[in-house]
């Protein structure tokens, strides 16, 4: 207990030394209009006071007996049976939102169902085959770029386009991954971040290409076998033919919910192709690459081509992701492709369980969700944000979702607990 407060002590200290100046100085303007500067020891005293409590309940948290605090068996099995209910439950819920919710809400499940696609995407390259991208935005990017200037320079629509442009991501993935293939850890982190950054950089100044700054606009909608949704028109005009034809026209919510079946069946294929990937002898190279390449290599497995394959498949996904983001916005530049959201993309992953593709749903939901309604409070999402990571790495490290169903089992199928695996991509 000493040892834990002392070490609590310490905490709140270095928070004195990094944030005195940040937190218990405010700038004033004064009656003569001469700058002051005003001192806040209360704000400065609550930091070090949640400081302090925070790191005292981490050690507690970490010095205690799990198996004082463990379920009874037969609680532990009615949540594991409830988990089995989760992923049907939550389809059932996605399938009727159209149906019940009104347009703030379908836009909403819009954009998490976005990024739960690109979960599911970068979710390959980083909890099956244990590769860290921090530039998976830039796949993105490239996916979106790709059907915004095919559809405009030749003419093609939306379907014809989409598989276009997951081709060149994952021809960029594949570029990517050649450069990589005997790095690790922190030096892969650093080059895929580097790519990224350099394919904003590169939309960004290709000026006379890509527009720069100005970006691409009056990008082509979807269409439904031919039939345009209403304001579908491209030159900005209000263009229908799809509701005449069924009896409903004029509602831009039909076109939204268009939108919204559109990216769930996208993120639905991601999900299955992943699942169906796993269980090949692929998939079961990419989980073996992640436990030890070392193992791998001595096993026979040809590392390069399962790298390779991880990238480009992982890519080709985030380029699905990214020719949707560029027909639902209608618009599209460099700015939407930063490294935050990158960095969210891989948060959520974590966050949800490396490798589980129910976890992934789950922390995207939470995540996005929560931030798109509490718009008010936008000042304070990244505090908010950072908080909610600490809290989740500390209590449960291995993300929401740890354990999963093996791939392949001799006999009857058994649950794989976190514990189990090297680094715990349940």
């Amino acid at each position: 207990m000493k040892s834990a407060i002392r070490d609590a002590g310490l905490s709140a200290l270095i928070t004195l030394g990094l944030f005195a100046a940040m937190i218990g100085l405010r700038s004033n303007v004064n009656t003569m209009g001469k700058m002051e500067l005003l001192p806040q020891p209360v704000a400065v005293a609550i930091a070090m006071a949640l400081v302090f409590v925070g790191r005292l309940a981490m050690s507690a948290w970490a010095a205690r007996d799990p198996g004082a605090i463990a379920l009874p068996k037969p609680v532990s099995a009615s949540l594991s049976r409830l988990g089995r209910l989760t992923a049907p439950l939550l389809l059932l819920c996605a399938v009727a939102l159209p149906f019940v919710a009104n347009r703030y809400w379908i836009d909403t499940g819009v954009v998490v169902l976005t990024y739960v696609m690109l979960g599911w995407g970068l979710n390959i390259v980083v909890g099956l085959a244990g590769l860290l991208d921090l530039g998976y935005v830039a796949f993105y990017a490239v996916g979106a770029y790709s059907y915004s200037l095919i559809a405009q320079n030749f003419g093609f629509g939306f379907w014809t386009c989409l598989p276009l442009a997951g081709i060149l991501a994952a021809f960029w993935g594949v570029l990517l991954g050649f450069p990589v293939l005997r790095l690790r850890g922190d030096y892969l982190a650093i080059v895929t971040l580097a790519f990224g950054e350099i394919i904003r950089v590169v939309l960004l100044n290709w000026t006379s290409f890509t527009g720069g700054s100005n970006g691409i606009g009056d990008i082509p909608r979807p269409t439904f076998f031919g039939l345009t949704m209403p304001g579908g028109g491209e030159d900005g005009t209000f263009v229908e033919t799809f509701g005449p034809i069924f009896g409903f026209e004029g509602s831009i919510t039909i076109r939204l919910g268009f939108l919204y079946f559109v990216i769930l069946g996208l993120a639905l294929l991601t999900n299955w192709v992943s699942l169906r990937l796993r269980r090949l002898p692929l998939g079961r190279a990419w989980e073996a690459l992640r436990e030890d390449e070392i193992a791998c290599r001595a096993l026979g497995i040809d590392v390069t081509v399962t790298k390779l394959t991880a990238f480009g498949i992982g890519a080709c996904f985030g380029g699905f992701a990214g020719a949707f983001f560029a027909t639902r916005q209608g618009f599209i530049n460099p700015e939407s492709f930063t490294f935050t959201e990158s960095a969210l993309v891989l948060a959520i992953v974590v966050l949800g369980g490396l490798g589980s593709q129910l976890g992934v749903a789950l922390a995207a939901l939470v995540m996005i969700g929560t931030r798109e309604i509490f718009r008010d409070f936008q000042e304070y999402s990244m505090l908010v944000f950072g908080i909610a990571l600490v809290v989740v790495m500390v209590v449960r490290p291995r993300g929401l979702i740890s354990g999963r169903t093996p791939s392949v089992s001799l006999g009857k199928h058994k649950q794989i607990s976190a514990d189990l695996v090297s680094q715990g991509h349940g």
